[in-house]
């Protein structure tokens, strides 16, 4: 039997990010999901793949779905191909995302898996629910530093 596993990253150009994992063994479900302060939708998108892998606890047979073409791109041809240039890009220049790349390769390199790519908002369950987890907790980390900063401002100022 097979682990399936639905990612999601949700994030800007630049601020927090959230991102989410449905893990799905026969009837279990697991859901797990996080933010991050300073974050970019790739990088959330990384993230989620990661922290789905990681929170598998012995080898497994893994289909992992996602909506991200840059994380299966990157994943399945992209990261050989750096490996092989000392992670340098065609242009020879350092390749983004290096750690959590080779943070992915590491847990991906633990288990057989089968990477799907699916349309986002197409109607895939365990996507639409990724993606619901990831946007309510990039939202949640936004409007706990929001009210972080105005705390600062009001003690800063003696408002």
């Amino acid at each position: 039997m097979r682990v399936l596993i639905s990612t999601d990253g949700s994030g800007t150009s630049r601020g927090p990010g959230g991102w989410a994992a449905v893990l799905r063994f026969g009837d279990h479900v697991k859901e797990i999901s996080g933010a991050e302060d300073e974050a970019t939708n790739n990088t959330m998108e990384i993230t989620a793949a990661i922290m789905g892998l990681a929170a598998l606890k012995r080898r497994c047979e893994v289909e992992l779905i996602s909506d991200s073409e840059y994380l299966l791109n990157g994943i399945t041809t992209w990261v050989p191909l750096w490996k092989a240039t000392g992670w340098r890009t065609r242009e020879g220049n350092p390749v983004k995302n290096r750690e959590l790349w080779e943070t992915l390769d590491r847990y991906a390199s633990r288990h057989s898996i089968i990477w799907t790519w699916v349309k986002g908002h197409s109607g895939h369950v365990d996507n639409e629910r990724a993606d619901q987890l990831a946007g309510e907790q990039r939202r949640a980390r936004k409007q706990e530093l929001q009210q972080c900063q105005a705390a600062y401002l009001e003690e800063a100022i003696g408002a």
